[in-house]
């Protein structure tokens, strides 16, 4: 069996995203720049497949008819897990996106730069509220 190009391309990031969760971002305008994650990709994918496997150790735990207070512990312990991650995650952005936005501001001069840059903040606030609602 042979398989062409067309049959293995994917979505691109902002494809997905629009598709999957109906929202689109700043950044799907804009061409890409890389993300403030990609130096510590990694190391977030190393995490994440932790806390896949906490994920996992739930389902058996529910399988193997484990006590609820037991498995509640570890529904907490997972959830602290992915906010930690998602909190790595906003910084990153925040220290990455949202700063070169601002600097890219800078250059462009006030009147030009404060839209991307106002863009920049208003996702990243709406981000925080989405966190702080979980």
């Amino acid at each position: 069996m042979t398989t062409s190009a067309a049959d293995t391309t994917a979505p691109t990031d902002g494809d997905e995203r629009g598709q999957a969760s109906g929202h689109t971002s700043a950044q799907d305008s804009v061409p890409h720049r890389g993300h403030g994650y990609a130096k510590q990709k990694d190391q977030h994918l190393k995490r994440l497949r932790r806390i896949e496997g906490q994920i996992r150790g739930l389902q058996r735990m529910v399988e193997e008819d484990v006590y609820c207070i037991d498995i509640l512990t570890q529904v907490s312990a997972s959830t602290k897990a992915l906010q930690s991650f998602a909190l790595q995650l906003l910084e990153e952005h925040l220290r990455h996106c949202v700063a070169s936005a601002a600097v890219e501001s800078a250059a462009q001069g006030e009147a030009e730069g404060t839209g991307e840059v106002d863009a920049k903040v208003a996702e990243a606030t709406a981000a925080i509220a989405r966190l702080l609602r979980t």
